[in-house]
């Protein structure tokens, strides 16, 4: 079917409109390229609709929370910085993709040399560490796991550079499903390696399987991709070392002189500098690398428990690989901080993200202390420490707004945080004697300056004032931002004669003719067993703190936090009750003034359940209903200034300082 010259003015005024092209009329504008093969199930969208933002989920701005620089931070020449973001990858992916948020533009998009991820594996498991208590459920399953990492991938493509490279780290339950994906996304010709990483970890004996003992990482780059592999990384054979560890010198170097005249493929003998390493085996697509964190290495056993954690090896390996020092490297599944935390080692520039609070917590610790942690380039068997600060980075939340701050903003800052809020070109537009402060899509943006007509409100006579003195131009829309409790329309939009006013209200979701979909809040866990399963955002997410109680009753051996109130409701300003909404509670035991450095977590769930590992916290009850949380903890870890962060299931948080004098 071809587009009739009525459709195809019927589609010129909806777009002059700035209207929604009807569903029908976009496969006709952007159809379906036919596949080879291609992986097919419910929810699946076209990579057009994902990149219009028809799932729903929008480019939102870049919020810093903290500068880390100066002379602790050494500052990169031309004024980078490295950045962990705290928000929902999709959200931060897409803008990137836009590139227009200053933080990034022209910075990340088209220059990410190498992008690794660690998703969830959507195994339905779940998952124990090493002192047998559950670390996490994997709960996302079938289409909609699929869909999860499939839109991801498609703005990682979008993101990366033209000689780019992917790792993408799976299991054997949805490895060859996402593979398929890979094929689609980035070109079946364009995979490299099915790499398989064995952990030489203990296993039980099982009379139903075979004992699982690998993960799958699959590798894509296109031909302008070059791979360095570091040969040091890989082990010689015993026999390779058996046989030539008599002509080796202290390095383990053998001269290409004990091969002359023999029938060697080892090529010019004449050459004794020539030669190699009986140290350095062949990179193959079969690694051996220990699961286990090492305990002695401060800067990977910094997350303490957290469940996913990868070794540091197994990320340098990848790194060295496909990057060079200088290169931009990204991680938008950060967990435990690896990925970052080997390309600071190894000179590498990064970006990581994640969108719980326990990732974001961990990683900017685990940052804090990289200079305690093993330097990667040293192969002796007691490596010497990295013993470097972190290089200038910064910490940024993304679409998240503290509300009492927004609303307090001189003007000029406050029109350019709703200019980033509802998407529109801050500019001087004179009308009829009628100064507007923007445009959005060719249609006049007024900012109603709630801060010079304190008494005032978008009320009928206000519109009527309004739409008689721009009624000579005869717009067919014009947007009007204001703060809600401002507003005495209940309804996102006026109509006067042929004009429409929209009410972008603050701090309100989006309305739904904007942004397509209800404004959501992400979710965070109330358990270690569920650290992964975190729910979207979409929209923007307003911060609203928590209100906490608590106090630090000192003993000689054990101090006992008293939590007696902890309440939040972000979703309609009513109070919830008592501990409803906790998710976490964070604790640094001896903070140095700076920065929060966390040393252990609890989660309402654990601390309700009663468990022998949790034994050193409980919730006391009255008539079935909480009133009060206790937490043990040994004297002696305790410094002068206890910081406790506590945090709410939407992701809002407050921090509770307590000091040695105000101990009870």
């Amino acid at each position: 079917m071809k587009l009739t010259d009525i459709d195809k003015q019927y589609l010129i005024n909806l777009i002059e409109s700035g209207e929604q092209i009807p569903e029908d009329y976009k496969y006709l504008l952007f159809p379906n390229t036919q596949e080879e093969y291609e992986l097919t199930y419910a929810g699946k969208m076209r990579k057009e609709d994902v990149l219009a933002g028809e799932d729903g989920t929008f480019p939102v701005p870049l919020q810093i929370e903290r500068v880390f620089n100066g002379v602790e931070h050494p500052e990169f020449k031309d004024g980078w910085r490295n950045m962990i973001v705290f928000g929902d990858n999709l959200q931060f992916l897409k803008t990137i993709n836009e590139n227009k948020d200053p933080l990034i533009k022209d910075k990340v998009k088209g220059k990410v040399k190498l992008i690794y991820i660690d998703p969830p594996f959507a195994t339905q498991d779940e998952f124990q560490n090493k002192e047998g208590a559950k670390a996490y459920s994997d709960k996302k399953k079938g289409a909609e796991f699929l869909e999860f990492i499939r839109r991801r991938l498609i703005l990682a493509r979008e993101i990366l550079a033209d000689d780019g490279a992917i790792y993408v780290h799976l299991d054997q339950k949805m490895g060859h499903y996402v593979k398929v994906i890979l094929d689609e996304v980035f070109g079946k010709n364009n995979f490299r390696n099915e790499i398989i990483w064995c952990y030489k970890t203990s296993l039980r004996i099982s009379k139903e399987r075979f004992g699982k003992d690998h993960d799958i990482i699959y590798f894509y780059a296109n031909n302008l991709h070059t791979i360095l592999p570091d040969r040091s990384d890989f082990p010689a054979s015993e026999s390779t070392l058996k046989r030539w560890a008599p002509y080796a010198d202290e390095t383990g170097f053998v001269s290409n002189a004990h091969f002359a005249g023999s029938e060697s493929t080892i090529i010019d003998t004449s050459d004794e500098t020539k030669g190699f390493n009986i140290n350095h085996g062949i990179p193959r697509d079969w690694w051996e690398i220990s699961a286990n964190v090492s305990k002695g290495n401060t800067s990977e056993v910094i997350s303490g428990k957290y469940p996913t954690q990868k070794p540091e090896e197994l990320l340098a390996r990848i790194i060295k690989a496909s990057s060079n020092e200088g290169d931009l490297i990204m991680d938008f599944f950060g967990g435990s901080g690896t990925t970052m935390a080997v390309a600071e080692k190894l000179g590498r520039r990064w970006i990581t993200c994640d969108l719980g609070k326990l990732s974001y917590l961990t990683m900017q610790k685990r940052l804090l202390l990289i200079n305690e942690g093993k330097d990667l380039l040293d192969k002796s068997s007691k490596p010497k420490k990295y013993n470097k600060p972190a290089k200038s980075f910064i910490t940024c939340k993304l679409g998240m707004y503290d509300l009492g701050t927004t609303l307090n903003l001189e003007w000029d800052k406050y029109k350019h945080f709703v200019s980033q809020l509802f998407e529109f070109d801050v500019k001087e537009l004179k009308s009829s004697g009628v100064i507007f402060d923007g445009e959005k899509r060719g249609f006049p943006v007024k900012v109603f300056n709630y801060i010079k007509h304190k008494d005032s409100a978008v009320d009928g006579n206000y519109m009527a004032e309004l739409h008689k003195s721009i009624k000579s131009k005869k717009y067919s829309r014009v947007y009007i931002v204001a703060p809600a409790t401002r507003v005495d329309f209940i309804a996102d939009y006026e109509e006067i004669d042929d004009t429409r006013y929209y009410f972008l209200k603050v701090p309100y979701e989006m309305i739904e003719e904007l942004h397509k979909t209800p404004f959501t809040k992400s979710r965070q866990p109330r358990s270690k067993n569920d650290v992964n399963d975190i729910e979207e955002m979409k929209g923007f997410q307003f911060i609203y703190t928590p209100e906490v109680e608590c106090e630090l009753d000192r003993g000689k051996k054990d101090a006992v936090l008293k939590v007696s109130k902890f309440t939040s409701d972000p979703l309609n300003g009513c109070e919830a009750d008592n501990f409803s909404t906790l998710s976490s509670i964070f604790v640094n035991y001896d903070y140095n003034g700076k920065e929060f450095l966390m040393d252990d977590v609890r989660f309402w769930g654990d601390i309700e359940s009663k468990r022998k590992e949790d034994e050193d916290t409980k919730v006391n009850y009255a008539d079935g209903k909480p009133i009060s949380i206790e937490w043990k903890i040994p004297t002696k870890m305790l410094g002068e200034k206890t910081v406790f962060i506590f945090t709410d299931v939407y992701g809002n948080d407050v921090t509770v300082s307590l000091s040695k004098e105000k101990w009870l």
